[in-house]
């Protein structure tokens, strides 16, 4: 007797139902991507406005340590100089005079001591060709060098030529008007160029250059400045110390933008400082291809940039903030109401 067996069963999928579970994933894939994206976007964010506030802390230990704030320096033809004080006669500017205080002291100190003028020049061109990770927005570009692109006019005064150095995605608020020794400075004029005094000694000679700039300067920072904080009038809640500067995304790794050509542990420039002004070149914006300025203050998100009150608070701008309330903002000594909930 013959015994029949059912035929069995294939457990397989056929090419129609394949297509199916792929065109399925395909979707979902489609669906979640902008998801990561956006949670990737805000964990970048969020680093960010940690930068600044490191910076913010650091900024207020250095008050507590000296009574004045981080010097502002004395221009961009200065590299920072561990050797000089670190009040109006600190060529190097803010960014080199947080690093004590944001857990880079040797970085800070690598000149320091060094009598031999040629091996002092060598660490100090070294000191600008390292990178600093808490100066850099990781949603724009990574921490590396960076090349420089700038006439040999423009070489630093206290510094071998640098052709690689580190930048910053970060600046200080100027305040609502741009001031630089040279420039407007009747009798002084003469003294300076906004390269900063052509030595040592002419810096130290000419201590009212700087208090010149001080007395037209309306922000926290401007070349020599090193405030206390009476002399941040409207309070340190109501005013703006540092920020995410403007960048134009074609140059963001080419040194071809005005407001990005040099490097981070210089004296005062448009590299690291920004202003709140009303005309058009201080409007904020999101970086955008093709659009250069080297004024504003900016970033690579897409709803504001980040920002650093002088009391230590950290803020998120939108780009579309009322521009007099920025203004004001920016000023240290308006004496005008601040509402922040137009901020």
């Amino acid at each position: 007797m013959s015994v029949i067996f059912p035929a069995r069963r294939r457990n397989a999928f056929t090419l129609v139902e394949l297509l199916v579970v792929i065109a399925i994933i395909g979707i979902l894939v489609a669906l979640l991507l902008p998801a990561v994206q956006s949670a990737r976007e805000a964990a970048r964010r969020l680093q960010c406005a940690n930068n600044l506030k490191q910076m913010g802390l650091g900024a207020h230990t250095h008050l507590s340590a000296f009574s004045y704030l981080p010097a502002g320096g004395w221009g961009w033809g200065y590299v920072g100089d561990p050797d000089r004080p670190n009040d109006w006669r600190q060529p190097g500017g803010w960014m080199y005079n947080l690093l004590p205080y944001i857990e880079q002291q040797n970085l800070h100190d690598m000149p320091k001591g060094i009598t031999d003028s040629t091996q002092r020049l060598a660490a100090t061109t070294n000191m600008a060709m390292v990178p600093i990770g808490g100066y850099h927005c990781p949603s724009r570009r990574a921490a590396k060098l960076y090349p420089q692109v700038i006439a040999a006019s423009q070489d630093p005064i206290n510094a071998n030529k640098l052709t690689m150095v580190s930048r910053s995605d970060y600046a200080a608020a100027g305040g609502d008007n741009e001031v630089h020794p040279g420039l407007d400075l009747s009798p002084f004029q003469n003294k300076f160029t906004v390269k900063g005094p052509a030595s040592y000694a002419e810096g130290d000679a000419n201590g009212e250059v700087f208090d010149k700039l001080k007395e037209k300067a309306s922000g926290i920072y401007f070349p020599g400045s090193a405030l206390e904080v009476q002399e941040v009038n409207d309070g340190l809640s109501n005013t703006l110390l540092y920020g995410e500067k403007y960048l134009n995304p074609d140059a963001y790794s080419t040194g071809k933008d005005s407001g990005d050509n040099e490097f981070a542990l210089m004296g005062d420039n448009e590299d690291i400082v920004r202003w709140t002004g009303l005309s058009a070149s201080y409007q904020p914006h999101q970086d955008t291809n093709g659009l250069s300025n080297s004024k504003s203050f900016g970033s690579a998100h897409s709803s504001g940039f980040n920002g650093v009150l002088a009391d230590g608070s950290v803020r998120s701008f939108n780009y579309s903030v009322d521009r007099e309330v920025l203004r004001r903002l920016g000023n240290r000594r308006d004496g005008l109401v601040l509402d922040q909930s137009k901020l």
